[in-house]
């Protein structure tokens, strides 16, 4: 089994021949094989959603999610995957967490829909009733050993929760009193998934960021690690979609978005969105898709939660405001005739220092002969009697650099 350092280490390459969910499900396979750890039982609940990041994860093509489901999990509900339906698969997914309570993992897809008391997301018909999703969610959840929010509509609400938003859809953080690992993605890499996954089965929960985002796989800003970071610093930018130069003014969300897209790459690390000279749109972040709109344009706004400005005229507006502060300083300081003080104070002398007449000099002669006047070294030479002393012509003032 792989240790600690080995598993941050791949997970950390910029490069690999293939995906790291193969090394990680056939590395949990041996595991499972040599007994070192045990399957654990998962079970997979999806509300409001496009049923998207089941999708993604099947693309995990060698090993399977076939070999996933019998060699690595104990795959105990999925509305999807299982040959069960009806009451008989709601049986095995509540038998399941009655048995394994405090042991499984739950993985939650899509949005919580709230409206309607939830009516309005129905995901089984139990005893002659419509069960709502939010309420299926709330009786697993506290038995769960590890809950885990996979996709973008799970972590933060997702399209699903984008304005207006008659649906209430929120996330599944935002119902639940407990921790909650957020995945997000729309749709969810398999490996940040099955790498989170790998995480808590072999070490326990991995460090996460703000947004309970492991930072294994969210920890760095997409913007540094993308491979036409150079056009940007040079100022080159596409003008078209298609072009091979930075994609900033085409509406790249890459400078705010927290992901490893450009290391880690999607369809079996072949390529991704910049990569086919497409923006990123900053699916992973909260309050996407609504901050990231509209897409495939430079921001036009900056939008805080209560607050909405333009870039452009926010820009215009802090200028005029320096330059009215440069004003009102500069006049405050010829009122106070400061800037007389300090101009005079900071300025090379009118004239060199030394004596400027006769009388001067001699009373240095005089100083200089006197007997309590300090012996002078052998290098000094006396001045001559006939030294004629000018005074040198009015410097002008000139401001130190």
């Amino acid at each position: 089994m792989l240790t600690r350092r080995k598993f941050l280490s791949l997970c950390a390459k910029t490069t690999m021949a293939v995906s790291l969910s193969e090394l990680l499900l056939a590395d949990l396979d041996k595991a499972v094989a040599a007994k070192e750890i045990k399957k654990p039982t998962v079970i997979w609940l999806e509300l409001g959603s496009c049923t998207g990041n089941t999708i993604s994860l099947d693309n995990t093509a060698s090993p399977s999610v076939k070999e996933l489901f019998n060699k690595v999990i104990d795959l105990r509900f999925h509305w999807i995957f299982m040959n069960a339906e009806g009451t008989w698969a709601t049986d095995i997914m509540r038998r399941a967490a009655k048995e394994k309570a405090g042991e499984y993992i739950l993985v939650v897809e899509g949005s919580v829909v709230l409206a309607d008391g939830g009516t309005w997301d129905n995901i089984a018909y139990e005893n002659g009733q419509l069960v709502t999703g939010v309420s299926v969610l709330k009786d697993l959840a506290p038995q769960a050993k590890h809950v885990i929010a996979i996709g973008s509509c799970a972590a933060f609400g997702g399209p699903a929760a984008a304005r207006p938003n008659p649906s209430k859809s929120v996330g599944v953080q935002d119902v639940l009193d407990r921790q909650v690992i957020n995945t997000p993605g729309c749709p969810c890499h398999p490996d940040w998934f099955l790498g989170t996954l790998y995480h808590l089965i072999n070490y326990g929960v991995p460090e996460l960021d703000t947004y309970n985002r492991p930072k294994l796989f969210y920890g760095r800003l997409l913007h540094d690690q993308c491979q036409r970071r150079a056009y940007f610093e040079k100022g080159i930018f596409a003008q078209h979609l298609g072009d091979s130069w930075c994609m900033f003014t085409m509406g790249c969300r890459g400078p705010r978005t927290f992901a490893d897209c450009p290391n880690r790459e999607w369809n079996g690390t072949d390529n991704w969105p910049v990569g086919c000279n497409t923006p990123c749109i900053g699916c992973v972040e909260p309050g996407f898709p609504d901050v990231s709109m509209p897409f495939f344009q430079r921001y036009p706004d900056l939008k805080l939660p209560g607050f909405s400005a333009n870039l452009d005229k926010a820009a215009l507006g802090l200028g005029v405001i320096t330059l009215g502060g440069l004003g009102v300083h500069l006049g405050v300081n010829l009122a106070t005739q400061r800037l007389r003080k300090n101009l005079t104070e900071t300025s090379l002398p009118l004239s060199p220092p030394g004596p400027r007449t006769k009388a001067q000099l001699e009373g240095i002669r005089t100083e200089a002969g006197s007997e309590d006047a300090p012996a002078q070294p052998e290098e000094f030479r006396p001045l001559p009697a006939n030294l004629q002393v000018r005074r040198p012509k009015k410097a002008r003032r000139t401001l130190h650099k």
